[in-house]
């Protein structure tokens, strides 16, 4: 039996060597998890004298990283021995990998195993490392075994212990530092020279991705603990962590309505009304997270949803061949990586980090970087969309020209054929006035010959007068094109010429006619001269001779009528019942709107003046 008993020692030995760190000066860096012990306390009510007495607690570890994922209900227990092989004193520094763990207590042998208070509620105000850090020293070839308690309430529960050799742990802490400097102002000026663009093109697309940016520079603050160090106050952290799932969904919410703006996605009905829908409900699921602690585990799930039917969005947007897709899809295939791995590290089944420490930072940029080229495709696309529009513009605007030009040409010939037809008619119509009205007074004349009563003859003269006076204005207007105005002179000739036919009289007629008339004028003033010259003819002069003046002007807007005799004149004080000369007063008044002077001084002069229009 003696020989069962030595291996049983040697395997006792062997397993409990096997999980000693032995420190050398040879390295600078070890993975202490590898070398530790695991327990997780599920009641969370155990205490480190009974984890301490109790070493069947235990079990061996091996992996790097151990992640829980969102465990709010249990107490994670790290033991591990170390020992210094060097023949001298060693300091090392004892740096928990993750600061988000909101409690951890450090249980070292040198204070007698009273704990020290770190994690993101407990940070030491004195630290300036990110992750938290504990001071070990050992004396030359000494042993030593310590405990470490980790909880995390609202955060992911991710162990991960390094030890390090002190001027290698600070020269690493400060590179460290520095990458996340350069990845947080490369963010911020991704976002300013996108908010640029925004305010010049007022494009929404440009807005939404700026709050993204913010969004994840924000997240990755809180997220390396750069804000937790240099920004905020242990109080403030705290607050700041249960607002978690708002800090987590306000990059992604913004990113969704990017996605929107940036895709147009009106143009895919049925996935842009989900995609209203799920925005819609997406604030009111994010504040029953902020108000209450029951549904926690499930925080990211809707965001991850999202970000999934927004990858759908976009890959049928793709398929559609919509150009901006193509840069989308891209910078979503960055995006989703940098979730999954950051997913799978917190459930400690893949430690990105370890392979390519600054894997997330180099991800969000690239995105970054693909999401604003995208934009200034976007800038490009709608530049050349505008050109070619302009051009189409143009030729619509050409085409709509030569079909008005047409279409006009069209018009003009249909209005200058009815205007040739109507020009016709008018001609047509006055001509048929003119020859009832010759017919009219060849009546009287036949009528008049067999009266021997004189002065019914002159009352049928002066009749026929007044019916040729307006007779001759009708033949002058079939004669002529235009029949807006009228020969003065020539209207005047032939009426007068009637007049002096009918009373057989060798009285000189003098016309001074300056301007032409219209129609409506044309017509009152030949019936005015027709009463003037009647009466100058039957009146004025006894012996048959003597001259008559005529004249006609316009100065401005008046037209001035001047009708003069040099007769033997008449008593205008003497009481008159002429018709002929009510006739002309009421002519010149009523039809005119004119005013009229009659001087018989030297002879009879009879003025009429009325405006243009009226």
């Amino acid at each position: 039996m003696w020989h069962y008993k030595i291996l049983l020692i040697i395997f006792i030995n062997s397993y409990l060597s096997a999980q000693v760190l032995n420190i050398t000066n040879q390295n600078g860096f070890y993975d202490l998890l590898p070398k530790s012990q695991i327990y997780v306390d599920n009641s969370q009510k155990k205490t480190f004298e009974e984890i301490s007495n109790n070493p069947q607690y235990f079990i061996k570890n091996d992996k790097k990283l151990i992640g829980y994922g969102y465990s709010p209900n249990i107490n994670v227990w790290i033991k591990f021995k170390i020992h210094n092989k060097t023949n001298k004193k060693v300091y090392r520094v004892l740096e928990y990998d993750n600061a988000l763990t909101t409690n951890i207590k450090f249980y070292s042998p040198d204070n007698e195993y009273r704990y020290v208070q770190e994690g993101l509620y407990n940070i030491n105000e004195n630290r300036k490392t990110i992750n938290p850090n504990f001071s070990i020293q050992l004396e030359a070839n000494e042993s030593k075994t310590y405990y470490i308690q980790a909880s995390s309430y609202i955060t992911t529960l991710i162990v991960k212990l390094n030890l390090w050799e002190n001027d290698s742990y600070f020269t690493n802490e400060i590179k460290y530092q520095i990458i996340l400097a350069f990845f947080f102002g490369a963010m911020i000026i991704l976002a300013l020279y996108n908010l640029f663009i925004y305010f010049i093109t007022k494009d929404n697309s440009y807005l939404f991705y700026v709050i993204y940016i913010f969004g994840i520079v924000l997240h990755q603050l809180m997220y390396r603990g750069i804000a937790n160090i240099y920004m905020l106050s242990p109080e403030w952290v705290e607050n700041v962590i249960r607002y978690a799932s708002l800090i987590t969904g306000l990059p992604v919410l913004a990113l969704a309505l990017f996605t929107r703006s940036f895709l147009r996605t009106q143009q895919y009905p049925k996935l842009h009304k989900l995609l209203n829908i799920y925005l819609l409900a997406f604030p009111f699921i994010l504040t029953i997270f902020l108000f209450t602690d029951m549904f926690n585990k499930y925080r990211n799930v809707f965001s991850v949803l999202l970000l999934v039917f927004l990858i759908s969005i976009t890959i049928y947007a793709t398929f559609k061949k919509n150009r901006q897709a193509y840069f989308v899809l891209f910078g979503w295939a960055m995006f989703f990586t940098v979730g999954m791995f950051m997913y799978l590290s917190s459930l400690g089944v893949f430690n990105i980090y370890s392979s390519f420490p600054y894997y997330i930072e180099v991800a969000l940029i690239i995105e970054a970087i693909v999401f604003s080229i995208a934009l200034a495709d976007r800038i490009k696309q709608l530049q050349v969309d505008k050109e070619n529009a302009n051009k189409e513009l143009i030729l619509q605007q050409e085409n709509e020209k030569n079909r008005l030009e047409i279409k006009v040409e069209e018009k003009t010939h249909d209005l200058k054929t009815a205007l040739d037809e109507k020009g016709l008619l008018l001609k047509e119509l006055n001509h048929r006035v003119k020859n009832n009205m010759q017919t009219i007074v060849s009546l009287i004349r036949l009528q008049s010959d067999e009266i021997e009563d004189e002065k019914v003859q002159d009352l049928f003269i002066t009749i026929q007068n007044r019916i040729n006076a307006m007779s001759h204005l009708h033949e002058l207007l079939y004669k002529q094109d235009n029949i807006a105005n009228v020969n003065a002179y020539e209207y005047f000739e032939l009426l007068i010429e009637e007049v002096q036919y009918s009373y057989n009289t060798a009285v000189q007629i003098k016309f001074d006619i300056k301007t032409q008339l219209k129609i409506e004028q044309a017509i009152y003033c030949g019936l005015i001269l027709n009463e003037l010259i009647s009466n100058s003819f039957k009146y004025a002069f006894p012996t048959n001779e003597g001259k008559v003046f005529i004249n006609l002007e316009k100065k401005e807007d008046t037209f001035v009528l001047t009708v003069k005799d040099n007769g033997v004149g008449y008593d205008q004080g003497a009481p008159s019942n002429s018709l002929g000369l009510i006739l002309v007063e009421t002519l010149a008044k009523e039809q005119l709107k004119g005013d009229i002077k009659i001087k018989t001084d030297d002879g009879v002069a009879v003025i009429i003046s009325w405006k243009e229009n009226i």
